[in-house]
């Protein structure tokens, strides 16, 4: 009984590892993986079913020009879903920071082409414009005398 219930623990934490491990939580997220899998699976079915249609297996092999569609198109999808396995799961983050980025993006552009908007942004950040009018305190210079007049004296 004892020996039962060791086996029964190393199989429960050998699974909980398992679906920690970075390249299953890839899996279960990512739609991309399953796909490239499934495409794969699929090819390589469509594959050995051309291979065991009653031909020579190496006509098929080095003539069959579907068959060697089928297997390249199985080993691009294998390598896509191998590379993103690898990867690890998908970080979050890059979404978020794509979302700040077209918002930054999308901010500056409203804030270029709209004069409206312009405006209040300049008024929010440096104050509203004040109008200035000049009024002078002094009084103007008497005007010159006239060249050739002369002077009371």
């Amino acid at each position: 009984m004892a020996s039962a219930k060791k086996g029964a623990a190393k199989a429960g934490a050998a699974a909980l590892a398992v679906r920690q491990s970075p390249a299953v939580q890839r899996l279960l997220q990512d739609a991309e993986v399953r796909e490239n899998i499934a495409e794969a699976y699929l090819s390589l079915r469509n594959a050995y079913t051309r291979l065991n249609n009653g031909k020579a297996p190496t006509k098929v092999v080095f003539d069959d020009k579907k068959f060697q569609k089928e297997l390249t198109k199985a080993a691009e999808n294998l390598r896509d879903a191998g590379e993103a396995l690898r990867e690890g799961p998908k970080r979050k983050k890059r979404r978020l920071g794509r979302i700040v980025l077209l918002g930054v993006v999308g901010a500056v552009t409203a804030v270029a082409l709209s004069e409206d908007l312009r405006k209040k942004v300049l008024d929010l950040l440096f104050g509203a414009e004040e109008e200035f009018d000049y009024s002078s305190t002094t009084t103007p210079p008497a005007p010159a005398p006239a060249a050739g007049a002369t002077t009371p004296a």
